[in-house]
């Protein structure tokens, strides 16, 4: 629903105007309006417009009703401020769907609802919370729709903080813009659903702070949480939900926990006497609570000077840093492990490291816990989930442990691995049973020596394994070249077949990340903890060697945040793999162009991953060492890492230019239906053009949550493209926002990312904005040029071209690639 008729606003002045002191609840043939309240049945909270600080803007709030200092608590309108509130209504449909509508009835905000309502009404609760239900059920459990949900930068008592496991709906904060500007700014407190949840105080797509995971009685990270007279805490984690929330216990009391504009979570109290906000705590009070502050393997304690150190059995990575009191290249262990002679050390008072590499089961003890990490090689560390009446549940690390520190009171233990050799010889007369001394030292010397000897045997067998594998190398990459100069032109590391056999469980199913044309993609964790995705190259694949040398050549010299990270490849034999960074969000399309998954995006997830891709392909396009042109940009070559930041992938078809190139010809066209530029599929013609056609049409799939291909309209037969086309001429491009993602949107941005899109897609390439124009027309407001009519916007014309190229049947998907169709 995004416009209401004039008729309809007209008829709502029929209506009864709801007054201050009325009611708590509105149903359908009531509304608010400019200078009317609704206030909570115990006088505590108050909805109305009001302006922030010093704007001037009007917005419709929910705040305290009974204090000096307005304070609001929740802003329906953050996204869109009103610059005159007369004429505006905040009404009920017959739906169930609290709307807010202009003077001339457009529609500025509004709730949503999953079921339509059959008597629905409004109802501003003494929690503060707003809530559309059917009349005369007060379980909010059945509520159709409820502010709670929806939160601003104010968590209040009894709101949730987590996520609904069903419906994929995130409860999270997001601090103001400025005391004055209550739209989105860049600080949020998350509960995030990864490993074993906790919570982060992002800034950005920065982790600012993390609270340790619920070990029973709090966050591990926070043992100030503690029971106290004002109010009781908890967390609930289920099949259902996984949330955590807390409970005043004198209700008279006024209390808010705010996520302000600098990154901190600030505790404020009421107090009657003096009038005023009284600041009652800060969760992030102290330096060891920036994130990673001591890198990894490191461990901070505030009471010790420098604060950072290493954790027992590490030494710093760079030593010349640790001196010059930078941390964040971290610890590495002195001796390596050697899997099976492994023990453990513990570590008492900690907060726990973060969780993304961890796993974990609940109905594990200790000892089973310590069985099940020393089986697994990539097993790093252990504890308990819940350290309540002596402990229960187990808690799994894997790889290196990020952001520890210790506390003077906590209660909290993690047991470390360690070789056998680095245990002290207190710790190894309790793990050991060992009394006399002497053996020990033997023990020992013995095994130092034995380290020693195998380190050598190693060092012995990696070196004849290399020379072995640049035979095959030089093989593989072609017997007339010298392999010394292929080496160095790939300039990266090189794994040998084993150890990617034994990465990826010997390429088992259950590994398989997906496939492309390339061939299979798997999951591999090295014995190190380190996790990968190996790309391995199938006998059968349409891409061949070329394609393999082109992405090595060509990734291995791009670094930007917004591309994936190749960090080596292997070539024996037959064998031609690349290795990656592992990012477990999967890709772009695995989100948005599935109904369930696409709820987990909200738009400024999505306006994010915009900018990304725009500044990534910036990057190739101006800022790498040679133009880059990808070729094939689509949703599924858009990878996801642990903060849903996106990374371009798959450079396999990507070309280079040199010096002012900025266009080439080919007889071998290859790319992927629906993402292809006109320009290339009918002429061979590539250029920088290309990727930003084929960026706008990944720009309207991310806005819509449709694909290009395949779409469908019960009143045209156009594509995506076509689709939005239409309606931006006929002044109805709102329509094309995906309606899950329309009550988070900044419209504004949303209408601008669809102009944008229209022209990055239009026919002619010398028409279209170059990636550094985008980038900087999605950063500011200016105003658009008008776009011409976009290329390929109906399926016919896609498919004429194709079969001008080749006699071979098009693709019936955007995930399909095609190469080596020989162009006009």
């Amino acid at each position: 629903m995004k416009y209401f008729p004039m008729l309809l606003f007209c008829s709502s002045l029929l209506l009864i105007i709801v007054s201050s002191t009325a009611t708590d609840t509105i149903n359908t043939t009531q509304f608010v309006r400019e200078g009317d309240t609704i206030v909570s049945a115990g006088g505590t909270y108050e909805l109305g417009f009001f302006s922030p600080g010093k704007s001037k803007n009007r917005y419709l709030g929910i705040w305290y009703s009974k204090i000096s200092v307005q304070t609001a608590v929740w802003v329906a309108n953050r996204e869109t401020p009103l610059n005159d509130s007369s004429g505006v209504i905040l009404r009920l449909t017959n739906q169930g769907i609290l709307v807010l509508l202009n003077r001339s009835g457009s529609l500025i905000w509004s709730s949503n609802i999953s079921t339509p309502a059959r008597n629905p009404v409004a109802q501003l609760l003494d929690s503060g919370n707003l809530v559309v239900k059917e009349e005369g059920d007060d379980n909010l459990e059945n509520s159709l729709w409820q502010s709670f949900e929806h939160p601003g930068d104010t968590f209040m008592p009894d709101m949730k903080q987590g996520r609904n496991r069903i419906t994929g709906m995130d409860w999270y904060m997001t601090s103001w813009k400025s005391p004055d500007d209550p739209s989105r700014g860049n600080i949020t407190y998350i509960l995030v659903p990864y490993g074993y949840p906790e919570i982060l105080v992002m800034e950005d797509s920065r982790v600012k702070y993390r609270s340790g995971p619920w070990n029973g009685m709090r966050f591990s990270g926070t043992p100030h949480l503690r029971p106290n007279p004002v109010y009781t805490f908890g967390f609930v984690f289920n099949d259902k939900e996984i949330f955590y929330r807390y409970h005043l216990l004198n209700r008279s009391k006024l209390w808010r926990v705010v996520a302000s504009q600098n990154g901190d979570i600030t505790n404020f109290v009421w107090v009657d006497k003096t009038q005023s906000w009284l600041l009652y705590g800060t969760a992030n009070t102290d330096n060891c609570e920036r994130y990673s502050l001591c890198g990894a393997n490191g461990i901070c304690s505030i009471s010790n000077s420098p604060v950072c150190d290493c954790l027992n059995g590490f030494v710093p990575k760079i030593q010349k840093d640790w001196d010059a009191m930078d941390w964040s290249s971290g610890c590495v262990r002195k001796i390596p492990l050697n899997c099976s002679g492994d023990e453990f050390r513990k570590l008492s008072g900690a907060k726990l490291p973060e969780t993304k590499t961890s796993w974990f089961n609940k109905s594990m003890n200790l000892e089973e816990c310590k069985s099940t990490c020393l089986k697994n090689c990539s097993c790093t560390a252990y504890s308990n989930l819940d350290i309540r009446d002596g402990g229960s549940g187990c808690l799994l690390w894997f790889g290196d442990l990020i952001d520890s520190r210790i506390f003077i009171e906590n209660e909290q233990d993690i047991y470390i691995r360690m070789a056998a050799s680095e245990l002290d010889a207190g710790d190894a007369a309790k793990d050991n049973a060992k009394s006399n001394v002497k053996r020990r030292i033997m023990v020992s010397t013995a095994l130092s020596t034995g380290v020693l000897v195998l380190i050598i045997a190693v060092v012995f067998y990696v070196w004849k394994r290399k020379q072995q594998k640049n035979r095959n190398i030089s093989g593989g990459l072609g017997r007339s070249s010298n392999y010394k100069h292929k080496k160095e032109a790939l300039e990266l590391p090189l794994f040998d077949f084993d150890t990617m056999a034994f990465a990826t469980r010997n390429f088992s199913d259950e590994n398989k990340l997906g496939e492309g044309g390339f061939g299979l993609v798997y999951k591999g964790t090295l014995k190190d903890g380190r996790e990968m995705a190996v790309k391995r190259l199938s006998k059968n694949s349409r891409q061949g060697l070329d394609e393999f040398k082109n992405e090595v050549k060509n990734i291995v010299k791009l670094q930007h945040r917004n591309l994936v990270k190749l960090l080596g490849c292997c070539i024996e034999g037959e064998e031609k793999m690349l290795i990656y960074e592992f990012l477990p969000n999967k890709s772009l399309d695995f989100f948005i162009f599935d109904e369930a998954k696409s709820l987990l995006l909200d738009w400024p997830q999505r306006y994010h991953i915009i900018n990304g891709i725009a500044c990534g392909l910036l990057y190739l396009h101006q800022d790498s060492r040679l133009r880059v042109i990808h070729r094939d940009l689509k949703a599924s070559n858009v990878l996801l890492d642990y903060e849903m930041n996106p990374k371009i992938s798959d450079f396999g078809l990507a070309r280079c230019f040199g010096g002012n190139e900025t266009e080439a010809n080919t007889n071998k066209v290859a790319g992927t239906y629906g993402y292809i530029s006109p320009e290339y599929a009918k002429y061979g013609l590539y250029s920088l053009k290309s990727d930003v056609f084929s960026f706008g049409v990944l720009m309207l799939e991310i806005v819509s949550g449709y694909r290009n291909r395949g779409f469908c309209h019960p009143d045209h037969q156009l594509n995506l493209l076509g689709h939005a086309w239409r309606l931006f001429k006929e002044g109805r491009h709102v329509e094309l926002v995906g309606g899950l993602i329309f009550e988070t949107c900044k419209l504004s941005e949303v209408l601008r990312s669809i102009h944008i899109g229209l022209l990055c897609v239009q026919e002619n390439a010398k028409d279209r904005p170059n990636m550094s124009q985008v980038v900087l027309m999605l950063g500011n407001e200016d105003e658009l040029p008008q776009p011409k009519h976009p290329g390929f916007f109906t399926e016919r014309d896609l498919i004429e071209a194709s079969h001008s190229l080749s006699q071979n049947k098009p693709c019936s998907a955007n995930g399909c690639s095609f190469s080596l169709l020989e162009a006009r």
